[in-house]
């Protein structure tokens, strides 16, 4: 018989949901991300590089030994799934596909499906470097709502800038993730706070989200998990604001929730 983890009710009400990377490595996503107030999971995508991560959808060749989508919906942690559609693991060259991917990804979002998306994301993502980046607003025209994109930016423009430029191409019924850029030290948590308090003035508060990055540079070229003590005062400034937490199977183990929920 199938079991899932035991719903229990966050001691600290820290996160909305956690974002997952499905990857060969990472296709049996366990963990315990309720206790911090989880209930939605963010899929990154459901289609990278051509191949699907849930079975017979379209006529997509299917990755071996696919999640159990079963058992993932039934988690706490996912009573809302918020349905990464189609990319590839290679950056430029989504961005040169992006016309072929939002079609593909309009195709998967109207597919038949193992679970009701609460919402979708086009994981396409977004910064001040791309030139092309204005083509995909029309090119969302067909993916279905709710639906999200992301951006980040290394380049240091300011929220304001940002804002401005997102607003000049973004339809105004799609929503903006932000990378808080913590994860490779672009910024600190007060400057990623200010940056959503810009996008909110401009694109309106129900259209911004945070992604906060739960890891740091290991000293060596890798990434490691951040530690709790690098996490608390991280999601502590972060109050109020919309999180989904990059990336929770990685990095967010039980370890580091128990000393989050036990600080």
């Amino acid at each position: 018989m199938e079991t899932t983890a035991s719903i229990d009710l966050p001691t600290r009400d820290l996160i909305d949901g956690i974002v997952w990377q499905p990857l060969a490595s990472m296709l049996d996503p366990h963990g315990e991300w309720q206790r911090l107030g989880a209930q939605t999971l963010m899929m990154q995508w459901t289609v990278l590089d051509g191949v699907s991560f849930i079975p017979n959808l379209l006529d997509l060749p299917t990755i071996e030994d696919a999640p159990n989508w079963r058992r993932i919906q039934r988690e706490p942690w996912a009573r809302k799934i918020i349905m990464g559609l189609a990319s590839y693991g290679n950056e430029p060259n989504a961005r040169r596909d992006v016309a072929q991917l939002a079609a593909l990804s309009a195709k998967v979002a109207r597919a038949r499906l193992p679970f009701k998306p609460s919402a979708y994301y086009f994981p396409v993502e977004i910064d001040p470097t791309w030139q092309g980046a204005a083509q995909i607003g029309p090119l969302l025209a067909d993916i279905p709502r709710p639906l999200w994109v992301s951006c980040y930016d290394n380049s240091n423009v300011g929220g304001a800038a940002l804002g401005d430029w997102l607003a000049s191409f973004l339809p105004k019924d799609v929503g903006v993730m932000l990378q808080d850029g913590l994860g490779g030290h672009m910024r600190t948590a007060e400057s990623a706070r200010q940056y959503v308090e810009a996008l909110r003035v401009r694109l309106g508060p129900e259209r911004v989200a945070l992604i906060p990055e739960a890891f740091r540079p290991d000293g060596s070229g890798g990434l490691r998990a951040a530690t709790a003590q690098e996490l608390r005062p991280q999601l502590d400034t972060y109050r109020g604001i919309e999180t989904y937490v990059f990336e929770g199977p990685h990095y967010l183990t039980r370890r580091i929730i128990r000393q989050l929920t036990e600080g």
